[in-house]
């Protein structure tokens, strides 16, 4: 028989069967007939016939296997019975499914962010001949000399560059921004990604004086541009600047960054006309650029960064920055080029978010632990009950490897359906994943769609926890005495301490990952407390910031100074409104200025250790933040570009460069010993305030006033502070729109600010608590199911010792033992667990230390009680045992 038609018997069994006894029943009667011919009689003829054919049931059987696949028949027999069998125990089938189905979509969650941010290359051609140049570091900026250099070489198929850029597409008032990239001419032909409308970027378009075109990409000319035909040819402004578009990319191609959908593409020679500075791309300490590139056919990264770093001294003589000090030009001269390999493209995510990442992953993968040893525990109990089954079975001679393959399929079933619930789970799990993140970074795009490493992942995940849960309970099983539990009463309990050795061993298990868990929940937590809990230095209520750009104005640079002035004339005019003022940088927002400053009797003791934090700022600005001054004087409308030039320092600077000393009176220098700056008096000194980010130390800030900091770009930087921040934003709008519509704004209120700098560690408390509550919930269940199947096995010593005279409180005290017992050895084993693993959580700690006996006496008093819930349950209902009932059950 074909091998067809043996797969379609199986698919339909009882057509099949029908078909074998219509053949050997004709046999059958050809035989009787003969026979009865030959002179027997009926009745004998038919015996005759039925012992020359072998028996009509076993040859019936064995003409039915020969016309299947035996193995799939019997695979789909184990399906069938196993479904029959979850049918009949519905809830304790609940209770495994979701839980593997939690565990798995956990899983499968966290491993499609760790897919989409670390493991999934670019949607380009030949992802794995891209890398990224660097000097020394995994991610280096570049300027644009560097890179016209760089892109001379030879070591490379091919190079581009590129810079992120967000730009505004409104022609004045609230600014409409989207992602956009400069990018070098060699970016499309090097990456191979072809247009779906008109062309791409080419080389030819990236030269200086180079005309303004820009390539959108296909979700952007939907969705702007309503997905027009004739798009190509049409213009968009960019920060009031008239671009062409000359193509489209399509929606495959995301952009190179990875998390962020770019929608407009520049040519790298634009930036100029973006900055309205023709000598932008000429500066040579202006650092903007990430270079990467394709490997010649059969080299190797490892080849290629041995010819950059040949040609690396020249690269960097020719783009020495004139005016650096000697030290840092010497410095700067010894760099080297390397290619590092770069298959995913770059991410700024990746780098911030890839450990915390591995941990959640650690993470959800003991949950996923707990709970499988929750099912094998469940799976085990319904083995103990069907003791009799297994016997009866084994008496008639099924074979061991028989019933421990259909043990073993039951629990693959399990574990299968879990995972399909656990997919639908990680789906929508992974897109509230991808909003967290995004609370800090904006829009955040990532491709959390089923690859192969995901579907792979996934396929091994199933099968793992089919095995792992479902090996020991069929195992146990098989090896069942047929005489012994034949004996052993209708009762079905599996006699012997191998069982409940293994019950206690998996609790003690469950009770030690918990804790681990539940630990390293409240390591994170409290970190994240303390970091809500941190004083900024500053009040952030009601305090809203408005960065306005100038440049579209027109207004010459030397007038803008008067504009500004204008602008906050008309802001301090709007009812509501507090007290206005403006600074270079605007705190807790991750940009920086810093520099060396030389103070008398200060030496600093390394290069490192001379450094401060600037920011320049108007009058009022100390009153708009509520940041006290505490000695000395604010600035005023004598401090002007031509009057001496004078700063306020903070706590922090008084104690680092001044030894603690009063400061008022005394001077300083920027800049390093070999040029120092002219002298800078301190005039006042201010509180400590946090600068970029929250979870920074309080550091040495120098600020300056606004009329002696020079010119610092074409943007304004305002804080505004009134009783309710967001309610203004209209009347801001219109205020500054008198001033000169041509300004566009953007605002943020302080609040968002700090939430968005704090982003990562609240994502990460978030996640550490919900599945430590998780493991511990899981742990209940487990050690509540281990003691409740020890009462039900000890029913009869419990009826027999309240017969005796037992109170039913020692009864209480007797179950409650064994649960603290096994919690005790649980915790300690955890305890060495968690004291070994906590070190990895060192790095994103804030207030606290990975070893914090406070949150891990908590922890372990938390899981003890839990645990002693759990047993409690069963004790009461034990104490409530009437003996003479418990006496007369077999147990």
């Amino acid at each position: 028989m074909g091998l067809f038609r043996r797969l379609t018997n199986v698919l339909r069994p009882a057509h099949h069967s029908r078909d074998v006894r219509r053949e050997l029943q004709f046999h059958l009667d050809e035989r009787v007939d003969a026979l009865v011919q030959g002179g027997m009689s009926s009745a004998d003829a038919r015996l005759t016939a039925q012992r020359q054919l072998g028996g009509l049931v076993r040859q019936s059987e064995r003409t039915r296997d020969a016309g299947i696949l035996e193995w799939l028949d019997s695979f789909a027999a184990d399906l069938r019975y196993g479904l029959r069998a979850m049918a009949n125990h519905r809830l304790a089938s609940v209770v495994a499914i979701v839980s593997i189905g939690l565990g798995v979509g956990a899983n499968t969650a966290i491993f499609s962010l760790i897919n989409a941010v670390v493991l999934r290359p670019l949607p380009v051609a030949h992802p794995e001949e891209l890398v990224e140049i660097t000097f020394g570091e995994r991610h280096a900026s570049f300027t644009n000399p560097l890179w016209e250099e760089v892109r001379a070489l030879p070591a490379l198929a091919g190079s581009f560059a590129f810079a992120e850029a967000d730009l505004d597409l409104a022609t004045g008032g609230v600014a409409r921004r989207r992602p956009t990239n400069f990018v070098s001419g060699g970016f499309f032909p090097v990456l191979g990604v072809r247009p779906l409308a008109g062309r791409l970027l080419q080389p030819a378009d990236d030269v200086r004086g180079c005309a303004s075109v820009a390539v959108v990409s296909e979700g952007f000319w939907r969705r702007e541009l309503g997905g027009a035909a004739s798009v190509v040819g049409t213009t968009i402004q960019l920060h009031k600047h008239p671009f062409e578009i000359v193509g489209v990319v399509p929606r495959s191609f995301p952009g190179i960054a990875v998390g962020h959908a770019t929608d407009i593409y520049a040519p790298l020679c634009a930036e100029a006309t973006i900055e309205d500075n023709p000598t932008f791309l000429d500066g040579r300490s202006t650092w903007f650029l990430t270079v990467m590139g394709r490997l010649k056919p059969g080299q190797d990264a490892e080849t290629a960064s041995r010819e950059l770093s040949a040609r690396a001294p020249a690269v960097f003589a020719a783009t020495l920055p004139p005016d650096w000090p000697k030290r840092e030009q010497d410095r700067y001269l010894k760099r080297t080029l390397s290619a590092v390999a770069s298959p995913g493209g770059y991410s700024d995510i990746r780098a911030a978010y890839s450990t915390p990442l591995y941990i959640l992953m650690a993470v959800v993968a003991i949950v996923l632990a707990i709970a499988c040893a929750n099912v094998a525990q469940l799976l085990m109990a319904r083995a103990a009950a069907r003791q009799r089954e297994i016997a009866v079975r084994l008496a008639i001679g099924a074979s061991r490897w028989r019933l421990f393959r259909q043990l073993l399929t039951e629990g693959m079933l399990l574990s299968l359906i879990g995972a399909c619930f656990g997919v639908l789970f990680a789906q929508w799990a992974g897109k509230l994943l991808v909003r967290l993140l995004g609370a800090s970074r904006g829009t955040v795009f990532l491709d959390t769609t089923i690859d192969w490493r995901l579907l792979g992942f996934i396929t091994i995940v199933t099968i793992v926890n089919g095995i792992v849960f479902g090996l020991a309970p069929a195992w146990r099983a098989s090896r069942i005495s047929p005489q012994s539990a034949l004996r052993s009463g209708s009762q079905g309990i599996i006699r012997g301490e191998p069982g409940q050795r293994a019950g206690k061993a998996l609790v003690i298990g469950q009770i030690a990952l918990a804790l681990v868990l539940v630990t390293g929940a409240g390591l994170l937590l409290d970190s994240f407390r303390r970091l809500v809990a941190v004083d900024p230095g500053f009040r952030t209520d009601g305090l809203l910031v408005v960065r306005a750009e100038l440049g579209a104005t027109g207004v010459p640079d030397s007038l803008h100074p008067a504009l500004e002035a204008q602008v906050l004339d008309r802001l301090r005019a709007i009812p509501g409104v507090q007290s206005v003022a403006t600074s270079t940088i605007a705190p807790l927002s991750h940009m920086g200025w810093n520099g060396f400053v030389v103070t008398d009797g200060f030496t600093p003791r390394d290069e490192q250790d001379g450094i401060s934090w600037f920011n320049a700022v108007s009058p009022g600005f100390f009153r708009t933040y509520q940041t006290p001054i505490l000695t000395g004087r604010d600035f005023g409308a004598t401090d002007t570009e031509k009057s001496p030039r004078v700063a306020i320092v903070n706590q922090a600077a008084v104690k680092h460069f001044f030894g603690g000393a009063p400061p008022i009176g005394k001077t300083f220098r920027e800049g390093n010993g070999d040029t120092p700056g002219e002298p800078v008096e301190v005039v006042g000194v201010v509180a400590n305030t946090r600068y970029q980010s929250v979870d920074e130390e309080s550091e040495p800030i120098v600020y300056y006033p606004a009329t002696q900091a020079g010119h610092f770009g074409d943007q304004m930087r305002i804080s505004v502070r009134s009783r309710d921040a967001l309610s203004i934003t209209p009347a801001i709008t219109a205020a500054i729109a008198e001033v000169h519509p041509a300004i566009s704004l953007d605002f943020v209120t302080m609040q968002d600010q700090v939430a968005a700098s704090i982003a990562r560690p609240r994502l990460l408390a978030v996640l550490s608590g919900f599945f430590g509550g998780l493991a511990l919930l899981l742990a209940l269940i487990g050690l509540y199911g281990t003691i409740a199947y020890s009462v039900a096995r000890r029913r009869n010593e419990i009826g027999i010792r309240l017969a005796l005279g037992a109170h039913p409180s020692q009864v209480v005290g007797m179950i409650l033992r064994e649960a603290g017992t096994l919690a005790g050895i649980g915790l300690v084993l955890g305890t060495v667990l968690t004291l070994a693993g906590s070190r990895l959580l060192a790095a994103m700690l804030y207030g606290t230390t990975p070893t914090n006996p406070a949150t891990l006496a908590l922890s372990i008093g938390v899981v003890l009680a839990v645990a002693l819930s759990a047993g409690a349950i069963p004790a009461v209902r034990a104490a409530r045992l009437d003996p003479a009932t418990a006496l007369r059950t077999d147990g």
